[in-house]
């Protein structure tokens, strides 16, 4: 197959079903867990609701989504904020969300990194942090937004309308919803458009050093050479 006639069938292929676009709304809520030192704070890591660590995880990149720079969630920046441990904030910024189908391992690997910090600085477990951290959870509701595609070209025009919520709901949320390491973007064109190549692009695309405004464009950027 030619170039030209691969882009005209992506162009005119229908897909199997359409996209729908969708955002999310939250209801944050503080839960009874709180940490006024490292100690306290590994024991609410393994009590706190499942929410909390999605929370201060997956939550932060769309809270902070126009940082390019500073640690990727908020148990890492309390660590050396509050904490002032540089090499334990480093060891909990490391954690790459895109390497967890599920909340429970997420949780685990946090914990662990913890522990181990303190076996080796059993003293930092009691020492007292200069500010308390609050674990935060959030109640979701799912909210359907304007755009269905219903071609490629559409879903392309999509993606640059909706919210930057939007982009985050479907892109980075939707791995745990999923329980793949992928995304509703990528998991839509391969398994709808039949588009491999370009799924497998945008699951390579690094959420950690662009902000949420450049992951939409480098996402549009893939789709609209699919269309040439």
């Amino acid at each position: 197959m030619t170039t030209a006639t691969a882009g005209i069938s992506s162009l005119t292929r229908t897909p199997v079903k359409p996209f729908y676009f969708n955002t999310s709304a939250h209801l944050l809520r503080i839960t009874p867990q709180k940490a006024t030192a490292l100690g306290e704070f590994l024991d609410a890591l393994r009590e706190c609701p499942e929410g909390s660590i999605f929370q201060h995880t997956f939550r932060t990149l769309q809270e902070h989504h126009f940082i390019r720079e500073g640690f990727s969630n908020d148990f890492a920046h309390w660590a050396v904020s509050a904490c002032n441990e540089p090499s334990l904030a480093e060891g909990l910024a490391s954690v790459d969300v895109r390497e967890f189908m599920t909340v429970a391992d997420l949780r685990a690997r946090f914990i662990e990194i913890v522990a181990d910090f303190l076996k080796r600085s059993p003293a930092a477990a009691t020492r007292p942090a200069r500010e308390t951290f609050y674990f935060c959870a959030a109640e979701s509701v799912v909210i359907p937004a304007n755009f269905v595609a219903r071609t490629l070209k559409e879903f392309a025009e999509g993606l640059r309308g909706v919210s930057l919520h939007s982009i985050h709901h479907h892109f980075i949320e939707a791995r745990l919803r999923l329980k793949l390491m992928s995304n509703d973007f990528s998991q839509w064109l391969y398994e709808d458009m039949g588009l491999t190549e370009a799924a497998r692009q945008l699951n390579r695309i690094d959420i950690y050093t662009m902000t949420l405004e450049d992951v939409r464009n480098r996402i549009v950027r893939i789709v609209e050479r699919s269309l040439i």
